[in-house]
């Protein structure tokens, strides 16, 4: 067998940052034999589950080189449209869908203002940020609304066997997320518009298509985190989502492997990386640390994961740029010689 019909073992990307993972499990767990309980695994899986749902819609933008920092104030947004429906006299059915389609119609502005007016992302996200975290404040005059709806309150207090239903449904929306990314023609053009946006628009990909369906995946997940918040809470909070949500759905996103700088990351990558900052979290309440030293550790953790990714795509390019160099010192090579 010759060397060229030999293929190199590739391992997966999000071997990496699971070996991290599972390094710091054991690490609390030794720290604290509480940790390896099977109700704090799931206490842990739970309490992860909003920033796992909105770092799968983060990932879908940040994987164009995007980004959303509305995704927080969706949680309150939708949690109020769902109690205040609910309050109404609403089925729930109806409430869960008019509060997801108010962040819909967020994400949608957002992915259309981006690409046809062309206002950078952060601006336009930060913009409709303050305008979805008011509209509740607003409304409810700074109140929570109280849910009454059984039913209602089973989306997030529910359970599969021995399993939190949030958890299922995070399994749910990551199967769901990972297989439109990797399994479908939009999931490629998403990679190619990240890669490189120039290229992919004269390869024919549609990036107004792109762009404003990434955002409305993102305001789509905002919306599901929301209900399941207002669910386990059973009230919708006007300041539900004002804390590190936004901040640690990015975070698990850019830790777990997705690029800040598009093109580069996968929906499993990012749900380690949730479950991952859940982990330390969780492990620093276990052992009674002072919840002042979460926020530094979390810090670090992103600084840590944006350092890499920086340094990740220098490398790249560093790459690419000799590789074409080569190529054209070739091409002219055989020029010369013809």
């Amino acid at each position: 067998m010759s060397k060229n019909t030999v293929k190199k073992r590739r391992f997966p990307n999000e071997l990496g940052i699971l070996a991290v993972l599972i390094v710091v499990f054991v690490i609390f767990g030794v720290l604290s034999p509480n940790f390896f309980t099977v109700s704090n695994t799931m206490t842990l899986l739970l309490n992860t589950t909003d920033i796992a749902i909105l770092s799968i819609g983060q990932t879908f933008v940040l994987l164009t080189a995007g980004i959303d920092l509305s995704v927080g104030s969706g949680i309150a947004l939708s949690g109020v449209v769902a109690a205040l429906s609910l309050q109404a006299g609403m089925p729930w059915p109806v409430a869960v869908i008019l509060a997801l389609l108010s962040t819909v119609l967020i994400g949608l502005f957002n992915g259309a203002i981006i690409h046809y007016v062309k206002v950078p992302a952060f601006i336009v996200t930060f913009a409709t940020m303050g305008v979805a975290s008011s509209i509740p404040l607003i409304v409810t005059n700074a109140m929570p609304i109280a849910i009454l709806n059984q039913t209602f309150g089973k989306i997030g207090q529910g359970f599969v066997g021995p399993v939190p239903l949030p958890v299922c449904l995070l399994i749910v929306f990551g199967l769901a997320a990972w297989i439109l990314l990797s399994k479908t023609v939009f999931g490629m053009h998403v990679f190619a518009v990240g890669g490189n946006r120039a290229s992919a628009r004269l390869a024919g990909v549609n990036t107004a298509k792109v762009d404003l369906l990434v955002y409305t995946i993102s305001g789509l997940m905002s919306g599901f985190a929301g209900i399941v918040d207002a669910s386990r809470l059973m009230s919708g909070y006007p300041t539900a989502g004002s804390g590190n949500e936004l901040f640690y759905s990015i975070s698990a996103a850019v830790v777990g492997g997705v690029s800040l700088f598009g093109g580069i990351g996968s929906i499993p990558g990012a749900l380690i990386g949730s479950v991952l900052i859940g982990t330390i979290s969780d492990g620093m309440n276990v052992l009674n640390v002072n919840s002042n030293w979460q926020p530094l550790v979390i810090g670090l953790i992103i600084l840590i994961g944006v350092t890499v990714d920086t340094l990740r795509t220098a490398r790249q390019n560093q790459q690419t740029f000799w590789k074409t160099l080569s190529m054209r010192f070739a091409f002219m090579r055989q020029n010369t010689a013809a």
